[in-house]
């Protein structure tokens, strides 16, 4: 079915022919309709900008911090934010690094812990709130770039998922500080870089080979241009620490280091 719009101007259009059987009649009709219909079609053209072409995606509005007691869940989708915003100042005053395991929500206060399950494939990651947003109609949670590679994410765009509230961080993670194996506790989160490279096709092989050993693995792009391999993330530095013992006999220069290192 075309617009309104559309059949109005089709209707001037197909109206009285500004010609007739006399050329010097026709032409003064047509220098008097000409305007006219040239006037019409452009203000068409303005209100099918406005009324009549599709709109995009809906927005919604900011809403007021809500605390929410351990437990609480929200369904809807997911999904993630990169490289344009790396390096930025998050809504929480924290500088946004896409390489930590972070993410936006309207209203959970800053600190925030969730876990976030894919309904479509039941991968998981757990995050900390430190950013507002998204404000697109249907999406309940913005991950980070490292939280959407854990699920998937990072290939799909958007996927539907369930969030749980885990409980409030006591202190933002350090982005500075290297972790040890013997290092605990679930304020932190932890991988274990098994190298980083110059080429990005060397750090997708490297990736491949630690999946095909069953480990969750990716490649991180570093500020000094360096793709670093990562296996993880885990919750804590036992966990990495095992984690460090599979895969030191094939990588020797493998590593623990924090979130955000």
């Amino acid at each position: 079915m075309r617009p309104l719009c559309s059949l109005r101007v089709l209707r001037v259009l197909r109206g009285s022919n500004p010609f007739s059987s006399c050329p010097l009649r026709g032409l003064r009709v047509f220098a008097v309709q000409l305007p006219f219909v040239v006037g019409f079609v452009s203000l068409a053209m303005v209100i099918g900008a406005s009324g009549c072409a599709s709109s995009g995606p809906k927005t919604v509005p900011t809403e007021p911090t809500r605390a929410r007691s351990q437990g609480w869940t929200e369904k809807g989708d997911a999904s993630w934010y990169g490289k344009p915003y790396h390096g930025r100042r998050t809504a929480s005053g924290e500088i946004y690094d896409m390489h930590e395991m972070t993410a936006a929500h309207r209203s959970l206060p800053f600190g925030t812990e969730v876990r976030v399950r894919r309904r479509d494939t039941g991968a998981e990651v757990e995050v900390r709130i430190t950013d507002r947003g998204p404000f697109i109609k249907g999406r309940i949670i913005d991950l980070s770039f490292a939280a959407a590679k854990v699920i998937g994410l990072d290939i799909d765009g958007v996927a539907p998922v369930k969030l749980k509230v885990l409980g409030q961080s006591r202190k933002p993670r350090s982005s500075t500080t290297e972790g040890s194996s013997s290092s605990s506790g679930g304020d932190h989160c932890f991988w274990v870089q098994v190298g980083a490279f110059s080429s990005s096709n060397n750090a997708e092989r490297a990736v491949e080979r630690l999946e095909d050993a069953g480990e969750k693995a990716l490649a991180m792009e570093s500020p000094d241009g360096l793709e670093r391999v990562r296996v993880g993330p885990f919750q804590s530095g036992k966990e990495a620490a095992k984690a460090l013992r599979r895969v030191v006999d094939e990588w020797p220069s493998a590593r623990i280091v924090e979130c955000g290192g």
